[in-house]
């Protein structure tokens, strides 16, 4: 007979006796227990603030340039600046009126191709746009000009038959304000867009413009006004110092300057009407 194969049996583990509690400490670790104090506090609170801290001052260059955070931060301090005077709904108002009017430039430029940088708004002197070139010809910088007060005036259209179609005088008078911006801004003298748009008619004109601004501050001294006519005039010798040599900058042809003639002097016409229709007899 066969014997059955031997059965094979795994040994019980030896029972080892239960290690003493080591002392405190003795693991190299200590149990957590909760802080509490006023210290403790005080570090959760710094914390964050810091931790921010760190981050704006190694990132801060970087978002100052991000156009976004430019603009629309120089748009909330300019809505802050109206609003002390005309409240914040005029001021919010107000701010977006100047920011289409300033798209209408930015617009322009990038379809020329010339690089421009996003409105920065500057409280009661409106906004300005950095470009690191000037558009190639008079021609250019013309319908640069012009493209501001177009498309501000439209946004100022828009406004006003809202204000019709609602019936709020607030509306309207902000649709006033809108025409009177962009009427103001074809003054021809630069810093204006009328400045700009002149240089495409005739140097000459600019001594118009500056009689016009004089004028305007010896009837309503304003220090905005006295900025633009000192910076008026400063441009202005500029350019006629530095006429010969850019004498070909100025050369149009005939009908492109009946061109800028005729929009310039149909905004103006437009812009005066629409001035008058929109007048309320109410401030704001």
């Amino acid at each position: 007979m066969r014997s059955d194969p031997e059965e094979r049996y795994a040994p019980e583990p030896a029972t080892l006796p239960d290690p003493e509690p080591a002392a405190a400490g003795e693991r190299g670790y200590e149990p957590l227990r909760p802080s509490w104090g006023l210290g403790a506090a005080l570090r959760r609170l710094l914390a964050p603030a810091v931790a921010l801290g760190v981050l704006v001052l190694k990132f801060g260059g970087l978002l100052l340039k991000l156009k976004v955070v430019t603009t629309g931060g120089s748009m909330l301090v300019s809505i802050a600046a109206y609003a002390w005077i005309w409240g914040l709904p005029f001021a919010v108002g107000f701010v977006l009126l100047i920011f289409v009017h300033e798209l209408g430039h930015v617009l322009e430029l990038r379809r020329q191709g010339v690089p421009a940088s996003a409105p920065l708004f500057i409280p009661f002197l409106g906004a300005v746009i950095g470009m690191r070139q000037l558009p190639d010809d008079a021609w250019k910088e013309a319908r640069v000009a012009l493209a501001g007060p177009l498309l501000g005036s439209l946004g100022a259209a828009a406004v006003w038959i809202a204000g019709e179609a609602s019936g709020s005088d607030f509306l309207l008078a902000l649709a006033f304000v809108g025409f009177f911006l962009n009427l103001f801004n074809l003054i021809p003298v630069v810093p204006l867009d009328g400045g700009r748009a002149a240089a495409a008619l005739h140097p000459a004109v600019w001594v118009l413009g500056l009689a016009l601004i004089v004028a305007l501050l010896l009837v309503r001294p304003n220090p905005i006004l006295v900025v633009i006519a000192v910076l008026g005039g400063l441009e202005a010798w500029r350019r006629f110092r530095e006429r010969k040599a850019a004498a070909g900058y100025y050369r149009l042809r005939p009908g492109q300057r009946l061109v800028v003639a005729l929009a310039y002097l149909g905004l103006v016409a437009v812009l005066g009407l629409a001035v008058s229709a929109t007048h309320v007899e109410r401030s704001f």
